[in-house]
């Protein structure tokens, strides 16, 4: 129920046509721009965000671009996860190359493997250098995610796509930004979803969503203030 369901494919003369649902609401995106989401209401989204994970990669899917920009959540609160497994070529100096929307990038240099490259201030550490990829990519993209709801600003950022990528793969989100209601057990899942060895990262969806509605009941307890460190 949180993915746009597709009803038909169709072709206009040279055109191949998706007919989607329309998802009501607006993304991510647009609702980030007044500032941090509530933690009950961000919850309440990455549950459902993670729910629509899960059933993706129960079917052997991955999603390779989540985003706020590609998670519609209507004003009743139902999220629906749009645009999977979609690329779009880098239109270079054309394109949008904005940090929280820049354009899906094709790894030239990993075409042999087919791996394609998310959203720079989004993208996994893997996705970053080119390697292959598996579920663990959403993971990580998710762990972004529930951060920039959470904090109002990008987990990872730069004056340049290539500086964000950088700071993927060397860099700690600064953990002193997340609110001090901040359950234990998010602050937990968090810094397991942006571990950039990925086998050492959270390994399912499923996880992720169990974790979050056990730490929906746990204590607040307040972390130490921490900079952004060298990941070595």
């Amino acid at each position: 129920p949180h993915i746009a369901a597709i009803y038909g494919l169709e072709e206009s003369g040279d055109r191949k046509l998706l007919i989607m649902e329309l998802a009501e609401g607006e993304t991510l995106a647009a609702r980030i721009k007044r500032g941090p989401i509530p933690m009950d209401e961000a919850l309440a989204i990455a549950i459902q965000i993670a729910e629509a994970l899960e059933a993706a990669h129960e079917k052997s899917v991955m999603h390779r671009d989540l985003k706020l920009a590609n998670i519609m959540v209507s004003a009743e609160g139902n999220v629906k996860v749009l645009d999977f497994g979609l690329a779009k070529a880098w239109a270079g100096d054309e394109a949008d190359v904005s940090a929280s929307n820049s354009p899906t990038l094709l790894s030239m240099a990993a075409s042999n493997a087919g791996v394609i490259l998310g959203t720079a201030a989004y993208m996994s550490p893997e996705q970053a250098k080119g390697m292959k990829l598996d579920r663990r990519t959403d993971i990580f993209s998710f762990g972004a995610v529930l951060y920039e709801m959470l904090t109002g600003q990008q987990a990872f950022q730069g004056e340049t796509v290539s500086d964000i990528m950088a700071r993927v793969i060397t860099l700690e989100p600064d953990w002193s930004r997340l609110p001090a209601n901040t359950p234990a057990g998010i602050r937990r899942l968090l810094e397991r979803c942006l571990r950039k060895d990925r086998a050492r990262r959270i390994q399912t969806a499923t996880d992720v969503r169990v974790e979050i509605e056990d730490a929906k009941t746990e204590p607040v307890t307040a972390m130490p203030e921490a900079t952004p460190t060298i990941s070595g």
